[in-house]
């Protein structure tokens, strides 16, 4: 598999970890019964969340129209999103 083919899959894994991120967070920020401060952290989260998948939308769009990739830097994304993802998730059970 070349680098190519592995930025791209990264790069899809971390927009929809971003995105799964970004939905948690918004449904938590949606909830009624918290705190304004709590509401506000998760709303910010999930701003938050929505920047970053639309930058690795953009990263994917350029690597799929142009075809230039960073692999580390893909690599980096992915495991970060997927990371804040577990986080968020973790932080739903808490809350």
């Amino acid at each position: 598999m070349s680098s190519y083919v592995l930025a791209v899959f990264a790069l899809a894994g971390a927009l929809i970890a971003q995105a799964v991120a970004a939905g948690l967070a918004t449904e938590l920020f949606l909830r009624k019964g918290r705190s304004p401060l709590a509401r506000r952290s998760w709303l910010a989260l999930a701003v938050g969340s929505l920047l970053l998948a639309l930058h690795h939308g953009y990263a994917l769009e350029l690597a799929l129209s142009t075809g230039l990739h960073d692999l580390r830097q893909a690599l980096l994304s992915a495991v970060a999103a997927l990371l804040v993802a577990l986080a968020v998730s973790g932080f739903r059970r808490l809350a």
